[in-house]
């Protein structure tokens, strides 16, 4: 393998566990707050248990039965192997299902992105968030917008991939449905749980957590279609939440704009996987290169809010 593999296969491990690390943030938060209501034990199986089920059964079933799905021929092997082949008839099917996936990643990590710009609480952290938020019922008239301009190019160029991004913007309304009913079952849990034993609540937190992670799992695609990677780099951001959520939590929420870099992140990372399917060919360095510039600013504008609190603190 040359030396230029290897430097591009570290980065991307690297962009894949940065932007999954981020884009967890809130749901490692709320985790923290309810393990912090339940016995060393629960937290211990949490931790361990927890992780391994996250990595192996979520980071990495998913975007191997993802990639099956679009390519079934190749069976699941052949899908968790296939952008190590030689093989010009695999390499051949993954060109021909790469767009499709690439346009309905990037549709709902598009519309992940504006669902929080205009209807979700937040730090904002940039110049018209703040007017953007007040007109929140015009994020279904933007997104609609957006959804009949990208398939309409699409269809031009090949009837599947518009189909890939209506699958992509019915996948976001479906998963944000799943994500409104488990904050309800937090909210539940963080005011008593509703006499639910430990065991239960574990239960929740990981289905919960399934439901929050496909965000990263989708994400993940425009770092690369190798299953392998996504599985170390996801994983690896996967056990760095889960050791923020036990130890470090309090820490963490003293950033204040760790979610805006996470979700600006999500809206160059959509649009990175909605022009390589229509053939622009962004260079595989874009998206971990992006991902590290954008969520270095807003921990920059963090610690210089933190710093900005400090003085005023020493000031009274």
């Amino acid at each position: 393998m040359e030396s230029m593999d290897i430097i591009a296969i570290i980065l991307t491990i690297l962009g894949l566990c940065l932007f999954e690390t981020v884009s967890s943030v809130d749901n490692a938060i709320i985790n923290a707050d309810i393990l912090s209501k339940m016995s060393q034990r629960a937290r211990r199986w949490f931790l361990f248990w927890g992780l391994l089920f996250a990595v192996f059964v979520i980071r990495g079933l998913l975007p191997l039965l993802i990639i099956w799905v679009a390519n079934p021929s190749l069976g699941l092997y052949g899908a968790l192997t296939a952008t190590f082949s030689e093989d010009p008839l695999v390499k051949a099917a993954m060109d021909q299902s790469a767009p499709v996936l690439l346009i309905g990643g990037g549709v709902f990590l598009i519309f992940l992105f504006f669902h929080w710009l205009f209807l979700e609480t937040k730090n904002y952290g940039m110049w018209g968030e703040k007017f953007i938020s007040s007109k929140g019922i015009w994020f279904f008239a933007v997104v609609s917008v957006l959804l009949s301009l990208i398939v309409w190019f699409a269809i031009q160029l090949n009837p599947i991939m518009a189909f890939g991004a209506v699958v992509g913007s019915t996948a976001f309304f479906i998963v944000h449905g799943f994500k409104q009913n488990a904050e309800l079952r937090e909210k539940e849990m963080l005011e008593g749980g509703g006499g639910l034993s430990d065991l239960s609540k574990l239960m929740y937190l990981e289905v919960i957590d399934a439901t929050f992670s496909i965000d990263g799992v989708l994400g993940a695609f425009a770092f690369t279609l190798s299953v392998p990677l996504i599985l170390i780099g996801n994983g690896l951001g996967a056990l760095v939440v889960r050791e923020l959520t036990m130890k470090g939590i309090d820490e963490v929420k003293k950033y204040a704009y760790l979610k805006n870099g996470a979700m600006y992140s999500i809206l160059f990372l959509g649009g990175i996987m909605v022009l390589d399917s229509f053939g622009f060919g962004i260079p595989s360095w874009a998206s971990p290169i992006t991902t590290f510039m954008i969520v270095g600013y807003f921990y920059w504008k963090s610690l210089q809010e933190m710093s900005g609190k400090k003085k005023k603190k020493e000031q009274k």
